[in-house]
């Protein structure tokens, strides 16, 4: 009845030229002039390109967010809905506890992620609170050159970094309600699932200052800092260390984050396709009748 498709500039379908069905075309985030910091020349160049021509031949969109779509040139006639990442209803439920470390959760990817910065930013935090661990969890293409990271790293920095890999479930649950808060130092950002997962568990967040990160101080459920800046990171772990609103900040995330459960995003979700199939059927109907 309807194809959904997952945009990647990187895989061109050329779909609205081979089928008649309905087409959404969901776009979970926007790149941009970012590719030429990860990429040659050439394929940073053909993916910038293909990023801002491929949506202009869909009607019908997902974003994750306003913001998100304010970035790509539409079709005048374009149908466009705004459908959150959303959370398990299950980490509403944990109660959270804190024990001696901070947590990024999330891929590693240094540069889009900012992990060179929360490095730097740990060793001076380190400084002021040498008993306070920084535990990573995720994986990614990057690991190896991150493990070459933390090589560079003084002994005993070194030594308060853990790094946990993939994690999932009861276990990731677990780490993100047991952490002091959570750090999202990203360059680029859309609608961090991990962030709002964190919120869920009702910690702090810690987010660079970007558009994209604007729910957590909208919602005053976090501490934001200067996007790159190590200095200005490492002065927001320590406030968020000393502060007395830790468990409030937390408190606030949880209940602006209820709302965004998966059960909540499927029935928007399924509501949008189902407008979209309704259109086309009255669509054809009215070409066919045209032809009658």
């Amino acid at each position: 009845d309807i194809i959904v498709e997952e945009f990647s500039p990187a895989i061109p379908t050329f779909l609205p030229f081979l089928t008649d069905k309905p087409i959404v075309l969901q776009v979970q985030g926007y790149t941009g002039k970012l590719y030429f910091n990860k990429y040659n020349l050439f394929f940073a160049s053909a993916l910038n390109l293909m990023e801002q021509l491929r949506p202009k031949f869909y009607r019908n969109l997902i974003f994750v967010s306003p913001d998100t779509s304010k970035k790509f040139v539409l079709r005048k006639d374009s149908y466009v809905k705004f459908i959150s990442n959303g959370i398990s209803s299950d980490l509403l439920k944990l109660s959270p506890s804190e024990g001696d470390y901070l947590l990024y959760l999330g891929r590693i990817d240094i540069y889009g992620k900012g992990l060179d910065i929360l490095l730097k930013a740990f060793e001076e935090f380190y400084k002021s609170f040498p008993d306070i661990r920084l535990v990573i969890a995720g994986d990614g293409r990057d690991m190896d050159e991150f493990n070459s990271m933390l090589m560079d790293l003084p002994e005993d920095v070194r030594g308060k970094v853990e790094l946990l890999g993939w994690v999932s479930g009861e276990r990731k649950a677990k780490i993100i309600s047991n952490a002091l808060f959570v750090v999202f130092p990203s360059r680029h950002e859309v609608q961090s699932i991990s962030t709002l997962e964190a919120m869920a568990c009702a910690k702090a967040v810690i987010a660079s200052d970007l558009a994209g990160f604007n729910f957590v101080t909208d919602n005053r459920a976090g501490i934001s800092f200067k996007t790159g800046d190590a200095a200005s990171l490492a002065h927001a772990m320590r406030n968020c260390i000393m502060s007395n609103e830790r468990n409030e900040m937390g408190k606030r995330g949880r209940e602006w984050v209820k709302d965004f459960t998966w059960d909540r995003i499927a029935l928007k979700y399924e509501g949008f396709l189902e407008d979209v199939i309704l259109s086309w059927k009255q669509k054809c109907n009215f070409m066919n009748s045209k032809k009658a």
